[in-house]
């Protein structure tokens, strides 16, 4: 029930979103740009400013970058072997291959892990900030139906643009610099980076409301979730099973990787048009499919694990 609990206040700024948009029309493509250029970039340098870097951080780094491009891997050869376009390809991509650990995850792993898995939640939530910024990017980009995104140059363009990672960037320097910032500033710097997080969970919610269940691709969208919610805790394990690390922190890496997709996919879908709505469907679909499947998954982990 606890675990219900921690769940509701997400569901509910879901249901904001998709009342609102119903309600008033809004024009989320031009909230998804705000969110995406003016909000995020101050959550990724707050994230990286105020988290210490360390030597552990390369373990983490390689799995982060290693689930995704097997995941990427496994999407792609399964889009070939279908003979999906390569926007389709990029769409699933999109769905499959970076998961909701931070406003889902983090609160998770506190519960069932204490501050052990709080803490690794939120480092991984820091490079899943960082993957998303530039690869989640590059996929976006790829997969847009925009007539002005026509090549792999451009594609490239688009993603050194963007500037959450500049964000992420600025932040490191300044933590490694040991730039000092006063209060106010990062009042003013956390207050408009948090408000994202939520912007993006509404704009979710919104986008759900421009679904019609009659149109969605349900064979695309049952491999993303396949995908998501299973193929990824089992490259998961296989991953760290050789990694130098606690068992306890393997066994929260496993559990992350059973987290839902991820909310920002959608907003960087909307923002380049690419399937927004197989992508929005998934990420939610995911999410509720995760009251099932991560209960599961934290059974299993919570039982010997010969690592």
């Amino acid at each position: 029930m606890q675990f219900f609990i921690i769940l509701f206040p997400i569901f509910c700024i879901f249901i904001v979103g998709f009342i609102a948009q119903k309600a008033l029309k809004f024009d989320v493509a031009n909230l998804s740009k705000m969110s995406l250029y003016v909000l995020s970039p101050f959550l990724a340098f707050k994230t990286f400013y105020t988290h210490i870097l360390t030597t552990d951080y390369l373990f983490y780094i390689g799995y982060v970058f290693g689930l995704c491009f097997s995941l990427v891997i496994i999407v792609s050869i399964w889009s070939i072997l279908m003979k999906y376009s390569a926007k389709e390809r990029c769409a699933m991509i999109l769905s499959s291959c970076f998961m909701n650990n931070g406003n889902y995850g983090t609160p998770v792993l506190l519960i069932f892990f204490g501050a052990v898995g709080f803490d690794l939640g939120v480092i991984m939530m820091v490079l899943q900030q960082f993957v998303m910024s530039t690869v989640g990017i590059y996929y976006a980009a790829k997969g847009s139906a925009h007539s002005d995104i026509v090549n792999q140059k451009d594609v490239i363009n688009k993603v050194i643009r963007m500037p959450v990672a500049y964000g992420a960037f600025l932040g490191i320097i300044f933590q490694l610099c040991h730039i000092p910032l006063s209060k106010s500033i990062m009042t003013s710097i956390g207050m408009i980076g948090d408000a994202s997080i939520v912007v993006i969970m509404i704009i979710l919610g919104m986008q759900l409301a421009k679904i019609k269940l009659t149109q969605l691709d349900y064979p695309k969208i049952s491999f993303a979730l396949l995908a998501r919610m299973v193929i990824s805790p089992i490259v998961a394990f296989c991953m760290v099973y050789f990694m130098p690390i606690e068992p306890v922190y393997k066994q929260v890496l496993i559990v992350l990787a059973a987290m839902p997709s991820a909310a920002n996919t959608t907003l960087m879908s909307v923002q380049f048009d690419t399937h927004p709505e197989l992508v929005s469907s998934a990420t939610l679909l995911s999410t509720l499919l995760s009251l099932i499947t991560l209960p599961i998954v934290l059974g299993l982990v919570g039982t010997p694990i010969p690592f």
